[in-house]
């Protein structure tokens, strides 16, 4: 039997009509007119509050209920978020819970999904990184075995490069367990006062000898000062901007043996005080990175070049860990690039403030 609001609303202005007129009947002195417009008043007075109250607080509720559940099915959720306290009508709340409840849920599937993604593409990617020093090692290791052992230069020259693929491993397991503890909040930032200027320099004589195998001058950008005092991890920063440097050397434009350097290849640090903040810009005109992979650049073991990854060397981990590091210090790091023309990173600290006493700090 179907029901609607308009039915039920007859049928119970039927019964209360015929209920109190025949209530009526029973009293003394009461025409048949009297029973008649009693009868015609009565059901229509029921049957209009009734319908009202069926259609608009129960039925039409009951109805955006199913509309919604359907809309779940579909995962369709273009109904709005509304404020549960604002409506009266109890059905109408249900309502809103319901979709508010399915939604909040969807959501969580969705998340499961995508760290499901995620865990398996990190698993991919964490055993394609860490086969490649591993097979490397054996190789060198089962061919001296093999009997290269007995001959002194094969024997030396291949220790040496097993060394240096388990040297690439441990570099590989440390910055993993760098950028796990970071995620994790396990690695605390350890605040001091300390000059950047010299932290920069102190990276740029380390970079030296690479920069020049690449051809790249390392240096700063005019107007820059002598000192600039921050107030962050120096260890961290250290690293941060160490990490920026090297990619910005090992993406630099390459030059073929017996070709000139149609450009000398650069990295420079600019710098933009503030009130309380001093931005670090490090820049270069290398390769640059197309606009597609911008979003990507810090995932972990996202390469803009999958075909160069090895022979540029890394581990694919160091912008992660800049992103991480700096995230911790409240700040973030941002990228402009354009192919062909180079890329700029930059990325904001706490300055030193003015009342602050220096002395005694490193």
């Amino acid at each position: 039997m179907l029901l609607n609001a308009r039915a039920v609303a007859l049928l119970l202005a039927f019964c209360i009509a015929t209920i109190t007129t025949a209530f009526l009947s029973l009293m003394d002195d009461v025409s048949q007119l009297a029973l008649l417009v009693t009868f015609i008043l009565a059901f229509a007075s029921a049957y209009l509050l009734t319908y009202i109250t069926l259609e608009f607080f129960i039925f039409r509720e009951i109805n955006n209920i199913y509309d919604v559940l359907g809309k779940l099915k579909d995962r369709e959720f273009s109904v709005a978020d509304t404020d549960l306290n604002r409506s009266a009508n109890p059905l109408k709340r249900i309502n809103q819970e319901i979709y508010s409840y399915a939604s909040d849920k969807q959501r969580e599937i969705e998340e499961l999904k995508l760290l499901a993604v995620f865990r398996r593409e990190f698993l991919a990617d964490v055993s394609h990184e860490l086969k490649t020093p591993i097979f490397a090692a054996q190789g060198y290791i089962y061919t001296l075995l093999d009997g290269a052992v007995k001959d002194k230069n094969v024997r030396t020259k291949f220790l040496k490069k097993a060394a240096k693929s388990l040297d690439g491993l441990d570099l590989l397991v440390q910055d993993l367990l760098t950028l796990s503890q970071l995620e994790i909040g396990q690695i605390k930032m350890r605040y001091v006062y300390f000059d950047l200027i010299h932290t920069i320099q102190d990276v740029y004589d380390q970079m030296e000898g690479k920069a020049e195998k690449k051809h790249v001058e390392l240096r700063f950008g005019a107007g820059v000062p002598e000192q600039v005092w921050v107030w962050a991890d120096k260890q961290r920063i250290h690293q941060v901007v160490m990490n920026l440097i090297s990619n910005a050397i090992k993406y630099s434009k390459e030059v073929n043996e017996g070709e000139e350097l149609p450009e000398p290849g650069w990295v420079e640090v600019n710098m933009k005080e503030d009130k309380d903040k001093v931005r670090v810009f490090v820049a270069d005109n290398g390769r640059g990175i197309p606009e597609e992979h911008l979003n990507r650049i810090f995932e972990r073991f996202y390469r803009v070049d999958k075909s160069r990854s090895k022979s540029s060397g890394g581990t694919g981990l160091g912008l992660a860990i800049v992103k991480h590091i700096l995230e911790a210090h409240k700040s973030k790091v941002q990228v402009k690039s354009t192919v062909g023309k180079g890329s700029t990173f930059s990325f904001a600290l706490q300055k030193k403030k003015e009342k602050e006493e220096v002395a005694g700090i490193e």
